[in-house]
């Protein structure tokens, strides 16, 4: 097969690099593609995720067996949809079965509808009727939520009745996160710890992946803003095998079936955050939010535990197959530490030339936001690179990851030293 994959960070060097261990795989394409993903697929930088019309005219000239869309954007701007219609076969859900990443109110309903255990929550898009809302709350923290996509960074944990209208002000008055927060979610807090469950589907069928924690905070002890993913680990001591059994029973069937029933059947990998509370039996798992799409860096953590060939994975998805395939995950455990430019998540500088990558030796390296140049790699992003290990024990592959992300330098360089810390104490 020749292969398209659609993105340009860590996901989709991950993605790559899987692929490019496949038997069936020939030849690989990328767009826009980073500087890593240079050294193993054909890249385009000059098509952005965002263009739809831009990647089904590449799709086009190209005539890949497959295209691989791996980032929400064009997910759910309808690139699926598009490249179906020109005859492309393609690995991802079409808009509508995206939308349960690409609104929260439409998510938060269909929870509803379904019976599958969240939060409870009211939608707004009004700031008088958001405020009216809020002076009829006596309990906090709470959680404001932008409806649309805000790059991991749209949902506000606040304390306080004050804080809350500031955030409405800044959100829905203000345009902070722009079309993405004309309409908001206000929930209840949700107290336990967050866990992340992928799976791959084909609308009927699901293969269940290692559990996951994911670090969103920048900077140790969870302080700081929330980024897109600062470390994982896999699998998660958080979700055991009762807590993955109600979660399938609960929550995983519900939704792809209801999905299916709602006639957006879910083809692609379908991601799971949630809620989960070891400590007390009487708990079920419930809903943070839906990603239609590998999370990232979780697809960096979980793809070096994959032995089966993803290429395989991705072809049996799109023929509906996927009951026929066995899917192999590996024993070990995998940790994932994310190296970041000085400023990430808000301003960051950029061309900051990255030593040190070729003495990375037992871990898989990653390029997240990088830019291949006569004089190397330099920075091109918030997140550059990923470290990820794997060992036969959680605390090995952490030591691991640890040990060869020190090797690399770039100029503000910073990278998150307690990933996996609070899940292991």
């Amino acid at each position: 097969m020749n292969i398209l994959t659609i993105g340009g960070g860590g996901r989709e060097h991950a993605i790559i690099t899987a692929l490019s261990k496949s038997e069936h795989v020939n030849q690989l394409y990328c767009a826009p593609g980073n500087g890593g993903i240079s050294l193993l697929a054909e890249c385009f930088p000059e098509v952005k995720a965002t263009d739809i019309d831009g990647i089904v005219a590449l799709a086009k000239r190209l005539k890949p067996d497959i295209v691989f869309v791996a980032a929400d954007d064009p997910l759910v701007l309808g690139a699926v949809d598009s490249l179906n219609a020109e005859g492309i076969r393609t690995f991802g859900p079409r808009a509508n079965a995206a939308a349960i990443e690409g609104s929260k109110v439409f998510a938060k309903e269909f929870m509803r509808r379904h019976n599958i255990p969240t939060a409870k929550y009211a939608a707004f898009s009004s700031p008088s009727e958001a405020k009216a809302y809020l002076r009829g709350r006596d309990t906090y923290p709470i959680v404001i939520k932008c409806d649309g996509l805000a790059f991991g960074k749209g949902a506000l944990i606040v304390t306080t009745e004050a804080e809350a209208f500031s955030v409405v002000d800044e959100v829905l008055c203000g345009g902070k996160f722009g079309d993405s927060g004309k309409n908001v979610v206000i929930e209840d807090y949700m107290q336990g710890v967050e866990a992340t469950i992928l799976v791959f589907t084909d609308g009927k069928t699901y293969k269940i992946m290692p559990p996951l924690s994911d670090h969103k905070r920048a900077f140790d002890g969870d302080k700081g803003l929330n980024t897109g993913g600062m470390g994982v680990i896999a699998p998660t001591p958080y979700v055991n095998a009762a807590t993955l059994k109600q979660a399938e029973e609960l929550i995983i069937k519900p939704t792809i079936d209801g999905l299916r029933d709602e006639g957006r059947p879910f083809k692609g990998v379908l991601y799971f955050e949630l809620m989960v509370n070891p400590s007390d039996k009487n708990a079920v798992p419930r809903v943070i939010e839906y990603n239609c799409r590998f999370g990232d860096p979780e697809c960096q953590t979980v793809l070096p535990l994959l032995q089966s060939d993803l290429a395989e994975i991705i072809a049996a998805v799109w023929d509906e197959r996927l009951d026929s395939l066995e899917v192999k995950f590996s024993n070990k455990a995998a940790a994932c530490v994310v190296a970041a430019s000085g400023g990430y998540p808000e301003k960051y500088a950029t061309e900051k030339l990255i030593s040190g990558l070729d003495t990375i030796e037992g871990a898989a390296l990653y390029h997240a936001g990088t830019r291949k140049t006569d004089d190397g790699f330099v920075t091109a992003g918030g997140r550059v690179l990923n470290i990820v290990a794997v060992a036969d024990t959680l605390p090995l592959s952490l030591k691991k990851a640890y040990a060869e992300i020190k090797k690399v330098k770039f100029d503000d360089m910073f990278y998150r030293t307690d990933i996996g810390k609070k899940a292991l104490s």
